[in-house]
């Protein structure tokens, strides 16, 4: 005879267990579809600095003592004034979310392939935020002032020999979010103009989109 009660009980056992299934793959669903909302919302948010086109607008930058200095073409500007260095950088943002600049750090030298950033405190702040629209032109600029300042390790020799300086830049997006540093690096032409390039994006929050 069959022993219907054990079979009632085995029967509402294993409902129950293909319930808790189905419930545990549809939070898990649910879980990856909020994941990918909000993946989507950031990179909508993402800014993304390169060197500006040859074609794009020239920037005139003021610094504090009043100097002006103009970019065009393209091209970065590194002058020298007495003990103090004038930089600037003109960039494009070829993200999708508006860049605020917010501090750089300076070398005299070339990176190398596997050269990490420095640590964000040893990053200088602007003195003013900068803002580069998304899909629209602007610039960082920098200075080096007097023989003291930490960045003017073996620059003058550098300035003169033409050789390759290292800029990175901080940013985020409009909301202090996403914070990135990318790595730009300015070659001396033959003209004496100063070619400006991107060598690598670090992405300080998020997952690193890089082959390990």
């Amino acid at each position: 005879m069959a022993d219907w009660p054990t079979i009632a009980s085995l029967a509402t056992a294993g409902g129950t267990l293909a319930l808790a299934g189905a419930t545990f793959a549809s939070i898990r669903a649910g879980q990856r579809s909020t994941r990918i909302a909000e993946r989507a919302l950031l990179v909508g948010l993402r800014p993304v600095l390169a060197p500006a086109r040859p074609t794009d607008p020239p920037e005139r930058v003021r610094f504090v003592e009043g100097r002006m200095v103009t970019v065009e073409g393209g091209m970065a500007a590194v002058e020298r004034e007495g003990q103090n260095y004038y930089l600037v950088i003109p960039l494009r943002n070829v993200g999708s979310g508006i860049a605020v600049l917010q501090g750089w750090w300076f070398t005299a030298e070339p990176p190398q392939a596997d050269t990490p950033h420095a640590p964000l405190d040893q990053h200088r702040r602007q003195t003013r935020d900068l803002y580069v629209p998304a899909g629209d032109t602007g610039f960082w600029q920098g200075a080096i002032r007097g023989p003291e300042d930490p960045f003017r390790q073996g620059l003058d020799e550098a300035y003169d020999a033409g050789g390759v300086l290292t800029v990175d830049l901080v940013y985020g997006d409009h909301e202090g979010g996403q914070l990135t540093i990318t790595r730009f690096v300015l070659s001396r032409e033959e003209d004496g103009s100063w070619r400006p390039a991107v060598v690598r994006h670090w992405l300080l929050e998020g997952v690193d989109p890089r082959w390990r």
